[in-house]
């Protein structure tokens, strides 16, 4: 049986009532977020020795939504079902053995808050929902019973486990209820004396009341509190004790007999080691209950703090507990418990698992009140993974919950021994590094920007970078400090800094000794270093080289910059990625192969990981950065964006990937093979890392909450899953809650936080928005609790009401739609053009004094009254106490008299019309009493001006204006009016504040507008317009709107780039064409070659030209696409016509002309492009040899591998048109390598048919015997020889088209038997020439043409001894490279089972899997049973590499065809034909084969030949 990979999964949900419980036997079950994790607790865990016995096995996985409820079925015969509730509305039952769904159902149709299967009955499920309706299922007979005691909502239930008919249920307001199902659910006892919500009830272990000393005295205490209910006719055999615990920090045994309340337990303070009480815990307290078996006398309960008690019942008013731990320090949860549930192994022991808010499933031992293991687990994403290079196996994991896990992978006591580090993160930890050389130094990135190092050997809280970044940290990277950083003494700087990568696009410098400092922008150096004058890139990737020579940063665009210390010289740039890099990481320098630590693999948002070699860039140090535009090798295969990639420390080439598609994939980057494929997360993979210690173990994280180790060497499958996985539309279908849910809460109040602040820990994407965390818990979880007593203790009231009103409201509705529908057909009647007007007619204006005037229409009386009243003021000299309180009283009569009372008339109206909602009136009378600053003041204090009086403003004086107008256009601003505050903004002539309003809130086309109509031309805030909008516009995918504002700026450059991020042939175009334009000659010249290999993949010939065609110095890649389009036209004309593409589009002169393939090409090169005279070819050859392409593997597309042929044959040609011979054949033998290496035989074929029709005699006359190009030409003509040698075996078998050439029949036609013909595409030389057997047998009527026997005559140029010797050392070396790591890898694999050792279960499969890689490189009996020496390795290895040495260069410069495999094809011509090999050839080959046949590639064949 293959070993599961060990998860550190996610956290138990929180808030539920019971969402853990245990199977008799030691199986565990916790509800974590949507799924259920099984644990194996006890001896059949199959733990290492002296590791703690449990072991995670299975995940179920079926709900869409948080899981509120599980629960085992404790019958025996059927321990192995259980059952789960969800906020999806199901009830589930599931089998564990088989982790499948066995039935469920979907009664509530409200949140299910409460789950119990019963002790007693082995079929019945019971739940209850947030409404108080409870459900009865009995699961045999697919039976279903609801009841509806109490309009409350459900936090707990719990049924009887000595009456079958009995449960009890607990609510939010404190209420407890037992109820008798068997009689519709009739209330048996209604408990009150909490306060606050029922967190969990447990009943006693043994039925009846005698087992507790407690008497009626002893109560006297407890008021007699009536049940609301009783029932006479209850029997008294359900005497039993019923615990309760509450919010309200109470423990309350109840007696069912007498249905009230015997006991109160209060929550004790317990005072932390080093510290008070913390005042929030009060309020954040979740009292969950365990009344073990057979122990009626004990309860165990939480407390505030994480802390477990064991009450002593017998002695009550002693309040006698004993605390859970109290020998070891740190043992304890530090965060409330929710659920405790008691499992009985099957060796005995009794055991308690505990889940808390920690995050932590702790197993206590019931006997010594001790912890016995701990399970950690994670409450967020998994951001990131990184080993610690110092100590080894110390694994950081950074979390989403705010905390960062240090895991100990190599414990072999616990395989879990995990340490957390919460203090001062406070945010999601997005990146983490380790120091390279400094133990338990650690540094970490947030999601809010931190950056900061830990001391992971100590308990101080971390350093924190006093420069954050804007957004995100990315990355996390230490190496060598850079200015101005470097420039300080050896003793006054560090040797390492630590550089981050955040979000906004920046690389900051940090000093470790002195974080409170500022950080560094590496971008100034960047540009001052390299002269750059247009937009940097924005940055999202950085990663050293391991000698901390070489900086790679990747980029937004899919760009990578690589840098060189100390200045961040540029080097070279990558222009591969289209789209944002997400990873980038460097070969290690440790391997067999030191030349491979050249080697960098990127992934992007693209799916595709490229893998480039820098040996030669970084080699030759360039003056001028170089473009690189082709890949060393390419792994195809995911199906969405890679986020993380790692190197094997133990393999050359060996790469593992993290994928959105929801795998791992690990490649063998040489050879651009898919190995082995991990499926086992659930969610999107984020971050992968590989054991340093182990080859095959390799650790991922993911979305899913979860952490895997795996081994690559289990895995069923070797490539990602084709098409796209349903990862993103789960995740979508997972985090909307259901319409149906929704629509049914809409009339209900807010429900308690038990429910909302569990989302918050359950699903990243709902704390996207959430305060940050400190020790893993949001502080909204408080606040929430906190809030909880504010509301209505009850919602039976609420919820009434409501139904109340809709009952109405229906009523009303329905009367409404016959008056309605009675108004619409009156209006149809009467004539469209009346409703208007008579609205016109009933409108009136709105009197400006409506006090006065309803004061003027009063009785006759009360208006001589106002008469006398004037006329008594008017010709008084003094008023008197009387006439002035009547003036003041009618204060209307202000239009009569003097200023002052006008005045007061005027302030009473005023007052009036802003009571009724009408300022402007009262700003209008303000206006008549000439106070005009007064009026604007007070508007601008309620925030009512208007245009209309701002316009007046000016009346006021010219300060007075210009505040008004600031004031409207700050009040215009928070009416989100942004556009028309600038507008006011520009009337004071603020033209900046104006444009800077504008650009704050994104209109960037509207502050354009201002500032160029506005600001002079050469203002620099122009020019940041147009690069701020130009940015916005890229991150939206608006590359072409984009483009024009970096124009405005004046940065042709960028607009070009950004033009060219879209990929497809057209937009490149056109960026080449704007690079051309703006004299960016080398931008121009790599876009148009883009351009023109897009158009390449397409067959689109003439567009590729016309591309090329827009920039010079791309002539020589015109010459190269024209032969291209000759050759592909050639190999077409080759084919059926029922196969040829008939998408192609060939130029005119491509079909036209007649005569071999480089006379056509010389023609057109001619004719259509001028390279006539030696000059132009000289020119051309000498802008093709600086492009440079990686050798050829068996993966090589076969376009790509057409295009790089192509390119060595126009060297070949263009070297022969300027008479350069000497380079002519090396380009020549390179475009045959490229076949001969990529496998395609047929290519290989067609390159010598093409350009040495009449064989290597012409270009030996050319050379002469003292060329320097000898050496490539031998190579080139066996290369010629090997290729005619086959052709003759293939043609004594019937398989060429053209066996006539070399063999005649002397059989007549009738009698030949008729033989399967296959083309020499499918016939490897090696594999054809491996095969002795499969030739068919020699007859008397087969004989070799005269061509054919000059060609064997000719073969003795293949049978070079020194070639055969150098070839057979190589091959040494090759087999003892591969034997000393198999058995490197042997003894770390047997080291390791050593100390993992797990019994027989496991073994088996490592010892399988130790023999299976043995057996195909054992091909004798004697070999596998003789194993050689390391010593005996060493010397084999010593000698071959001396004879290597020994041979000149000449020899091992130019490859040379396989010696032994030629000896081998003409022995298996001579057997056919005997007589047609010259005796004295087939004997050396013979001697050949016995000289230098003793490797394992020809030994067997070798045997077989002699036999």
């Amino acid at each position: 049986m293959k070993p599961e990979p060990l998860p550190l999964p996610p956290s138990p949900n929180w808030y539920c009532a019971r969402c853990s419980d245990a199977a008799p036997g030691g199986i565990f079950g916790f509800a974590a977020r949507t799924s259920v994790f099984l644990v194996r607790v006890g001896p059949s865990a199959g733990a290492n020795p002296g590791a703690p016995p449990f072991r995670v096995v299975g995940e179920l996985v079926g709900h869409t939504e948080r899981v509120s409820g599980f629960t085992f079925s404790h019958h025996p015969g059927q321990y192995n079902l259980c059952a789960t509730s969800s906020d999806d509305g199901t009830v589930k039952i599931w089998d564990v053995e088989t982790k499948s769904v066995v039935t469920e159902h979907t009664l509530h149709q409200h949140t299910i808050s409460a789950l119990h299967w019963s002790p007693t009955v082995k079929d019945l499920i019971v739940s209850g929902d947030e409404k108080g309706v409870v459900f009865c299922y009995w699961l045999n007979r697919n039976d279903s019973q609801h009841f509806f005691p109490e309009p409350r909502t459900i936090f707990c239930l719990t049924c009887s486990p000595h009456h079958e008919d009995l449960v009890a249920i607990g609510y939010k307001d404190g209420i407890v209820v037992i109820i008798d199902i068997s009689k519709k659910g009739e209330v048996i006892h209604r408990l009150r004396g909490h306060d606050d919500e029922i967190h969990s009830i447990a009943w006693c272990p043994l039925s009846g009341e005698d087992c507790l000393p407690v008497n009626q005295e002893e109560n006297s205490e407890e008021p007699d509190i009536p049940n609301g209910k009783l029932v006479a006719e209850t029997p008294i055999t359900k005497d039993c004790y019923l615990a309760t615990g509450s919010k309200d920090q109470t423990i309350r045994i109840w007696s069912c007999s007498r249905g009230r309340g015997i006991m109160v337990l209060k929550l004790p303070f317990l005072k932390r080691r080093g510290g008070g009480v913390d005042p929030a815990v009060k309020e954040r307290l979740w009292l969950t209950l365990h009344w073990p078996n057979n122990q009626p006398t004990q309860l165990v309960s939480s407390c505030f703090g994480g802390e477990l008690l064991l009450w002593d019942l017998t002695q009550s008013w002693r309040r006698k507990y004993t605390l859970f731990s109290t020998s070891a320090e740190g043992q304890n949860h530090s965060r409330i418990i929710f659920n405790l549930c008691p499992l009985k192994t099957e060796d005995g022991k009794q055991l308690l698992l505990s889940t808390s808010m920690d995050r932590d499933v702790k197993c206590w031992d019931m006997t010594t009140l001790e912890c016995c293991w701990t399970l950690p687990s994670l409450g967020g994403f998994a951001y990131s993974l990184a080993f610690s290079p110092v100590d080894v196996g110390c694994l950081a994991i950074g979390v989403g919950d705010g905390m960062i896990r240090v895991w100990n992978t190599l414990s072999i006591k616990n395989n879990y021994e995990v340490k957390s580090l919460w203090q001062g993160v406070k945010s999601k930890v997005t990146a983490l590094c380790w120091h390279p050389n400094k133990e338990g130094c650690l540094a970490f990135g947030t999601d809010d920007g931190k950056v900061g190092l830990y001391d992971t050997c100590s308990n101080k809280p971390p350093q924190i970078s006093s420069t954050y970044h804007k957004k995100t940290v990315y990355r996390l990277a230490w190496g060598p400090p850079v200015p101005p950083m470097s420039l300080g003494g050896e003793g006054d700087r560090p040797s390492l800094t630590l550089y981050s990568c955040g979000g906004e696009g920046i690389v900051l410098q940090h000093n470790p000794w002195k974080l409170s400092g500022e950080a560094f922008n590496i971008n100034k150096l960047v540009r001052d270093t390299n002269s750059i004058r247009y937009k940097l890139p924005v940055h999202t990737e950085i990663s050293w080289k391991g000698d901390g020579k070489v900086m790679a940063l990747g980029n937004e665009d899919g760009s990578i910059e690589i840098f060189q210390v100390p200045n961040l010289k540029l080097l070279c740039t990558i222009q591969q990625h289209h789209k944002l890099v997400n990873a980038i990481v460097w070969h290690h320098e440790h391997g067999s192969r030191p030349e491979l630590s050249c080697l960098i693999a990127s992934g992007s948002n693209n799916a595709v990981i490229y893998v480039h070699n820098l040996r030669t860039v970084l080699e030759s140090n360039p003056e001028s950065p170089v473009t690189i535009t082709e890949p060393f090798r390419t792994l195809s295969g995911h199906t969405a964006k890679v986020t993380s990639l790692a190197w094997s420390p133990h393999h050359d080439g060996r790469l593992v990937s993290a994928c959105y598609d929801g795998t791992a994939q690990v490649w063998d980057a040489l050879r651009e093979e898919p190995l082995f494929n991990f499926r086992g997360h659930r969610g999107r993979l984020l971050c992968v890392a590989w054991s340093p210690v182990d080859p095959e173990c390799i650790y991922s994280g993911a979305d899913d909450f979860c952490v895997y180790r795996w081994l690559t060497s289990m895995q069923d499958h070797s490539r990602p899953p084709q098409g796209k996985k349903c990862v993103e539309l789960e995740k979508k279908r997972l985090s909307q809650p259901k319409p149906k849910l929704k629509k049914k809460k809409k009339p209900t109040l807010r429900l308690p936080g038990k429910q909302d602040s569990s989302i918050v820990t359950e699903d990243e994407s709902s704390r996207e928005t959430s305060v940050p965390v400190e020790n893993g818990v949001s502080d909204q979880d408080g606040e929430e609790e906190a809030q909880e007593p504010e509301l209505p203790p009850s919602p039976v009231v609420p919820g009434e009401a409501v139904s109340c009103i809709s009952v109405s409201l229906g009523n009303r509705n329905e009367k409404s739609k016959v008056t309605v529908n009675s108004k619409a057909t009156s209006l149809k009647k009467e004539p469209p053009k009346e409703k208007p007007e008579a609205l016109l007619k009933k409108r009136k204006a709105r009197s400006m004094l409506p006090l006065s005037t309803s004061l003027d229409h009063r009785s006759k009386e009360e208006l001589h009254r106002d008469c006398l009243v004037l006329a008594t003021a008017t010709h008084a000299k003094e008023l008197n106490e009387d006439v002035s309180a009547d003036l003041e009283e009618r204060f209307h009569l202000g239009l009569f008299t003097d200023r002052a009372t006008l005045y007061r008339m005027m302030e009473t109206e005023g007052k009036g019309h802003l009571e009724s909602g009408h300022p402007e009136l009262f700003h209008q009378l303000m206006l008549w009493k000439g106070d005009l600053k007064g009026v604007l003041q007070a508007a601008a204090e309620r925030g009512e001006l208007t245009d209309s009086l701002v316009a007046v403003a000016p009346v006021a004086g010219y300060s007075v204006w210009l505040w008004a107008v600031e004031a409207f256009a700050k009040q215009l601003c928070f009416q989100d009016q942004y556009v028309k505050a600038a507008s006011y903004l520009l009337s004071i002539h603020k033209v900046y504040e104006a444009v800077d309003l504008l650009k704050s809130n994104h209109f960037y086309r509207e502050a354009i507008a201002v500032a160029k109509a506005r600001l002079r031309p050469e203002d620099p805030v122009l020019k940041d317009l147009y690069l701020s909008w130009g940015s916005i516009l890229e991150k939206d995918g608006h590359y072409a709107i984009a483009a024009k504002c970096y124009l405005g700026a004046t940065s042709a450059y960028d607009a070009a780039k950004v033009l060219a991020r879209k990929g497809d042939a057209a937009s490149l175009r056109t960026a080449a064409e704007l690079a051309s334009i703006a004299g960016e000659s080398e931008l121009a010249a790599s876009l148009a070659l883009r351009c023109a290999q897009e158009l390449l993949l397409v067959k689109n010939w003439v567009g590729a030209q016309e591309a090329l065609g827009l920039h010079e110095s791309l002539q020589g890649q015109r010459l190269v696409f024209c032969l291209l389009e000759l050759l592909c036209r050639h190999l077409e004309e080759k084919q059926p016509p029922e196969v040829r593409s008939p998408s192609s589009v060939y130029h005119q002169w491509a079909t036209g002309s007649e005569g071999d393939l480089v006379q056509k090409v010389t023609g057109v090169w001619r004719n259509t492009f001028s390279v006539d005279t030696p000059e132009q070819c000289r020119a051309a050859l000498k802008k093709l040899q600086d492009v440079k392409y990686p050798s050829a593997t068996s993966n090589t597309p076969f376009r790509q591998l057409l295009l790089h042929v192509c390119h060595d044959l126009t060297l070949a040609i263009l070297s022969q048109q300027t008479a350069s011979w000497e380079e002519a054949v090396p380009a020549l033998l390179q475009a045959v390598l490229r076949s001969y290496t990529s496998g395609n035989f047929t290519l290989m074929q067609e390159i010598y048919s093409a350009f040495l029709p009449s064989g290597c005699d012409y270009l030996r006359d050319k050379l002469g015997d003292l060329s320097l190009a000898t050496a490539a030409f031998k190579s080139l003509e066996a290369f010629f020889i090997y290729g005619q040698l086959y052709e003759v075996w293939w043609s004594l078998c019937g398989l060429g088209p053209e066996s006539s050439i070399w063999v005649k029949s002397t059989v007549p036609a009738e009698q030949r038997e008729p033989e399967d013909s296959a083309s020499a595409e499918d016939a490897e030389p090696a594999a054809a020439a491996a095969q002795p057997q499969s030739s068919p047998p020699s007859g008397p009527g087969l004989r070799l043409s005269g061509e054919s026997e000059r060609l064997l005559s000719a073969c003795r140029e293949l049978f070079s001894e020194r070639h055969a010797s150098l070839q057979a050392s190589q091959r040494t070396v090759a087999e003892v490279q591969e034997t000393l790591a198999e058995m490197i890898r042997q003894h770390q694999k047997s080291q390791l089972c050593k100390a993992t050792a797990n019994g027989p279960s496991r073994d088996d499969p490592g010892q399988e899997a130790e023999q299976a890689p043995s057996r195909p490189q054992s091909p004798s009996r004697e070999e596998s049973n003789a194993p050689v020496s390391l010593p005996e390795l060493t010397r084999r290895l010593t000698e071959a590499n001396k004879k290597i040495a020994e041979f000149p260069e000449s020899i091992k410069a130019w490859p040379f065809p396989d010696v032994l495999e030629c000896c081998l094809v003409l022995l298996h011509i001579g057997s056919q034909c005997p007589g047609a090999v010259n005796p004295e050839m087939q004997q050396q080959a013979e001697e050949l084969l016995q000289k230098y046949g003793h490797t394992r590639a020809y030994r067997r064949y070798c045997q077989t030949l002699h036999t």
